[in-house]
């Protein structure tokens, strides 16, 4: 038997007006955990979305800083968090991950209100969850995404434009790293659908990404922002829950699941989006995809994302520990090709040689 379930979603700088008309059939009391950041720019918002309804928030709280078990398990230890019917999911990817497994594992509905658009975290039914260092501890697989998505424009075009910018390398993962992970599968329903979704994850952000980077740099909303805001949220997010991990991860997620290892990605705070995409470019040379290999190399200098190890504050000193925790974990165990330590150590050095000869 195979269950399908998708969010809604709500997009526009008065999204937040559906809430009750949306939220209302599930309970009466409405928890909120995010970021502190997060909970500060979409307060008000949400106190005036159920104003006079039957609906009640019955708290703000912080998640915590880190998507991690431990804050998981004091969260549910808060007396409003156990009485909520639902939880209102506040912030960015982790503060996504922490509310979403938190009520996974506590059979309650969630529902996701990104105030970045950074990663599909607000749309996917995975969790990622991280030791209290940073280093990534596991995966947490669900079937049961958030019931639905309050995208507020406004309030992310309000964001830090880093936050939109590691979007984009994020979500341009997704086609890369299916398209290679699906190479010679006979793909059933579900599954083509969603590599088919995913191409959806590269020509709109090389077509209005610039344009959508210098809105949100001005705090604009305009349809280039809202496309890609949709495109790291809504079309990355249905390809997570459509195709299975083996095929909508690979070697770009690998490659960032190694650097969180090394010290310099914390200390700097580097995002997540930002190694993903370094992670590209080391994915399109181990492929052999030398012409979109250079068109994406070309893509990330114009917009300022990683192209070399010194952007991200590590050297080749550090690769060796990168490839050997990438390769412990499950992302290139589907690969159409056995993928070894050599292969990617070439593919770091060939991108060093290329940056200083350009």
């Amino acid at each position: 038997m195979n269950t399908q379930l998708f969010p809604g979603y709500t997009i526009g700088p008065d999204a937040y007006k559906e809430v009750v008309k949306i939220c209302s059939p599930f309970g009466k009391k409405a928890v909120v955990i995010g970021g502190e950041r997060a909970i500060n720019a979409a307060k008000n918002k949400i106190q005036e979305s159920v104003k006079g309804s039957e609906l009640e928030i019955t708290g703000f709280f912080p998640y915590g800083g880190e998507a991690s078990v431990e804050n998981i398990e004091r969260l549910n230890s808060i007396p409003e968090v156990i009485e909520a019917n639902m939880i209102f999911a506040v912030g960015g990817g982790k503060a996504m991950d922490t509310c979403k497994v938190l009520a996974q594992r506590t059979n309650r509905k969630f529902f996701t209100f990104p105030t970045i658009a950074s990663t599909c975290a607000a749309c996917t039914s995975l969790g990622i969850l991280y030791h209290p260092d940073g280093s990534l501890r596991e995966y947490s697989f669900s079937t049961i995404p958030a019931t639905h998505i309050f995208i507020d424009s406004e309030i992310i075009a309000q964001a830090s434009d880093k936050y939109l910018w590691a979007g984009i390398g994020d979500s341009m993962a997704k086609y890369y790293e299916s398209s290679v992970s699906s190479r010679g599968d006979e793909l059933k329903h579900s599954q083509a659908m969603g590599v088919y979704v995913a191409n959806m994850c590269s020509k709109p952000f090389v077509k209005y990404g610039i344009k959508a980077l210098d809105d949100c740099k001005n705090n604009r909303v305009s349809s280039e922002l809202e496309e890609i805001i949709l495109g790291v949220i809504i079309s990355t997010g249905f390809v997570s829950n459509l195709v299975s991990i083996d095929i909508t991860t690979g070697l770009a997620h690998a490659i960032y699941n190694g650097f969180t290892i090394i010290p310099q990605i914390e200390k700097y705070g580097h995002l997540h989006g930002e190694i993903v995409s370094y992670g590209i470019l080391i994915l399109l040379i181990v492929d052999k995809q030398e012409k979109e290999f250079e068109r994406i190399f070309n893509f990330n200098k114009t917009i300022g994302l990683p192209t070399k190890l010194e952007d991200i504050h590590c050297s080749m000193d550090d690769v060796d520990s990168v490839i050997e925790k990438a390769l412990k974990g499950i992302d290139v165990r589907h690969y159409p090709y056995k993928v070894t330590p050599e292969m990617i150590k070439n593919a770091f050095e060939y991108l060093e040689s290329y940056n200083k000869n350009i």
